[in-house]
């Protein structure tokens, strides 16, 4: 790698890190893991002191998200043996959140030592002062289609307004995704990049469930909520007059209760939820294929999993779901029930194609591979780091 950070400190929340389920804690427990390729001085923020304490009622957390100066957080010792150090400022993400529905501005930490690089692995209420501050945004799902997600749109649009106004850069995850953000929020392209996402995939797969068997059974894979297209995905499958069970895992997500009772009337559908990632390994790598037409992606961890696995996929022919298969799946119109369908009985019934997919997607995988990201990453931290360097001043 040709950029030096070596000496850098660099920075990760772990607000997201232990999260059960998400695709985004995946990203930041990935970013962490990169961290140590990057610099010998990786440092990891936190909201809880090593004994668990930290988080507060809300009366103290209200009374604390009052004050109006910077939070001074500090270094703690963790007992821990890996190579990062700690630095904690105690219930900091809950305190953040309070603070910008009062004031609606950010949250100011004062960090224990100068001159590093912050890495927000989420659009949070915070900016760490003195340091070079990169957030990642995921997506503009709230913003493009706020009928897809729980989340209110506008909170979300002033949140990602006052990052826009002190980030040094923010990064996503797919070309798709960084158009509709510089499209929604109407900021310079120059200061949103796409780096990717780092995909582990892991060796050490559970058994699969009773009842299924390798290569005989279709996989949804994720919360089960409108913006997964699941009602369109059972309607396709009932059509389809494909007999392999169709299985839906994952846990109960926004308005899952919709999709209760067609799930529980259609033959053939295998209900599984919250699974462990050893068993959602299991089941990317054994599908005949990953069935993943959703109506709106940043992204799409489970299509690189089960690429990288050889699972062929079926996904949606727009957005990040396309640009991420890079021609490895098969793209359906989301909107067409029939679409999804035929494509469930190409791969039901045709072995040559699914072999086709297989070698494809492996091959597609490597170019989401840590070794792939890792240095594109870098090149922005080495990039803001030059720019700070030839700054004459910089503001904290």
């Amino acid at each position: 790698m040709s950029f030096d950070l070596h000496n850098q400190p660099i920075g990760v929340d772990d607000r997201m890190i232990g999260v059960r389920g998400t695709g985004v804690t995946a990203y930041a427990s990935t970013l962490r893991a990169l961290l140590p390729l990057l610099t010998d001085r990786p440092l990891i923020l936190g909201a809880d002191l090593p004994d668990g304490r930290g988080q507060r009622s809300r009366l103290r957390r209200f009374i604390a998200a009052l004050r109006r100066g910077e939070r001074e957080a500090r270094f703690i010792e963790t007992g821990s043996r890996g190579l990062e150090r700690r630095i904690c400022f105690p219930d900091l993400f809950r305190e953040a959140q309070v603070h910008f529905n009062l004031y609606n501005r950010l949250l100011v930490v004062r960090p224990p030592c100068r001159g590093g690089i912050m890495h927000w692995t989420y659009p949070v209420p915070i900016r760490m002062a003195g340091w070079i501050n990169v957030y990642t945004v995921h997506d503009a799902i709230p913003l493009v289609r706020p009928d897809l997600t729980p989340i209110d749109p506008r909170r979300h649009r002033r949140l990602l307004d006052r990052i826009v106004a002190v980030a040094d850069r923010i990064v996503t995850v797919s070309d798709a995704a960084r158009n509709e953000i510089v499209a929604a929020l109407g900021c310079p392209a120059a200061l949103v990049e796409n780096v990717g996402e780092a995909v582990e995939v892991r060796g050490s797969p559970a058994a699969l469930p009773a009842g299924l068997a390798p290569r005989r059974y279709l996989l949804v894979c994720g919360s089960i909520e409108p913006r997964k297209n699941i009602g369109r995905i059972l309607d396709a499958y009932r059509s389809s007059g494909v007999t392999l069970p169709l299985v839906l895992a994952g846990p109960d997500g926004w308005r899952a209760a919709e999709f209760a009772a067609a799930i529980a009337t259609t033959p053939g559908v295998l209900r599984l939820t919250w699974q462990t990632r050893e068993q959602m390994d299991a089941l990317l790598g054994s599908a005949r294929a990953l069935v993943m037409p959703s109506l709106a992606e940043g992204f799409g961890l489970p299509l690189v999993e089960a690429m990288a696995r050889g699972t062929p996929a079926i996904v949606s022919g727009e957005g990040a779901l396309a640009e991420v298969a890079g021609g490895a799946a098969l793209l359906v119109n989301p909107l067409s029930i029939a679409d999804i369908g035929a494509a469930m009985r190409r791969v039901a019934e045709d072995d040559a194609l699914c072999a086709r997919l297989d070698a494809a997607g492996r091959v597609r995988a490597r170019s989401f591979a840590a070794s792939a990201i890792a240095p594109r990453l870098a090149r922005v931290y080495a990039d803001l780091v030059a720019l700070r360097n030839a700054t004459p001043y910089r503001p904290a």
